[in-house]
């Protein structure tokens, strides 16, 4: 494992840790994201979350990580969405008005500036989601910070094209997909679910309207491979071996009417993202354990639910980001 960063005080903290915790197989290098190419080195997995909207220009940084990820290999990003942050970029306006300064005394009147300030105003929703609002340092970097981009979902698929690179999936996709929440019972689902996938989580985006930042994979655009191979088309199906998220709950108490429990992921920050699920489902859900197989778990559950109920299931649990797939043994 490699690690760059371009903050001395950063690296000599991760030494620390490095030494604390006996880890040998981690080579961290002062250096900038641009200047990555000379470390000479491939990498199969690249994360990079939180800094690329940060950069003079984002398409150099982004360009020279795709430059060393290996062909089959997977970057995760996350950068800033634009429309959820309405009420950010409005107070780094007002901060720039006052010239507020970032030491302890103006940020802790900040804080409280921003505290008593109406529920309606657009940064009321995001202060109390956000840990950005809870200490100084952090206030700091989301309203002081001298550069800072956001991008909507379509400006993202742009981006990612001309640095070379393709879209993977969102490491959270609930939350873009009109098949899911309460978006899925609109009057406008079936013509959502109609469009192409990239005006899917582009529209989703806008009825969305508070999301504040796009966390996903994306592959190089010469990959040898699908850039999502997961398909309900067919069997292959059957032959994935599911894995349950760690991070996702089963809640009995006061399921909806028809329901033994209800699917909760707790990285989703909008709560009609619950599943609920029967007693049939609950017992497919059960059988998970990372091993087996989707057949193999089906046949625990034989003449209770149809292949195509099952299929839908599987599906669903897959959309609403309650499992992963083992794909590998399908090919």
């Amino acid at each position: 494992m490699t690690a760059i960063d371009i903050s001395e005080t950063s690296l000599r903290r991760t030494r620390e840790l490095r030494g604390k915790y006996g880890l040998q197989n981690l080579d961290l290098h002062r250096l900038a994201i641009e200047d990555i190419g000379k470390l000479g080195q491939i990498f199969d997995q690249i994360v990079c979350t939180g800094v690329l909207h940060h950069l003079p220009d984002p398409d150099i940084g982004l360009v020279s990580l795709r430059n060393v990820l290996a062909p089959n290999g997977a970057m995760h990003v996350m950068v800033y969405a634009r429309y959820g942050r309405a009420g950010i970029y409005m107070m780094q306006d007002y901060c720039r008005l006052l010239e507020i300064g970032a030491t302890e005394a103006e940020l802790l009147e900040l804080g409280a500036t921003i505290e008593s300030l109406s529920s309606e105003h657009p940064i009321a929703g995001v202060s109390r989601k956000a840990k950005d609002f809870t200490y100084p340092a952090a206030l700091a970097d989301a309203l002081l910070h001298p550069q800072d981009r956001a991008y909507t979902v379509p400006e993202l698929y742009a981006w990612l094209e001309r640095c070379g690179l393709s879209f993977g999936r969102w490491v959270e996709q609930a939350p873009y997909l009109p098949q899911c929440g309460a978006i899925a019972g609109l009057p406008h689902a079936a013509r959502l679910v109609s469009l192409a996938p990239p005006s899917q989580h582009a529209a989703v985006e806008l009825l969305r309207g508070t999301m504040t930042r796009h966390n996903f994979i994306a592959y190089r655009e010469d990959r040898g491979r699908e850039s999502q191979p997961i398909t309900f088309n067919g069997d292959a199906w059957r032959r994935y071996v599911p894995l349950r998220l760690p991070w996702t709950l089963r809640i009995r108490d006061r399921a909806p009417p028809g329901s033994v429990a209800v699917l909760i992921n707790r990285a989703h920050t909008y709560p009609d993202l619950a599943l609920p699920i029967d007693a049939a489902q609950e017992r497919i859900f059960s059988a998970i354990d990372g091993n087996r197989s989707v057949d193999e778990i089906l046949r625990g559950v034989a003449g209770e639910v149809s292949d195509e109920q099952a299929c839908r299931f599987i599906e669903q649990l897959w959309k609403y980001d309650q499992i992963v797939f083992d794909a590998t043994s399908s090919h």
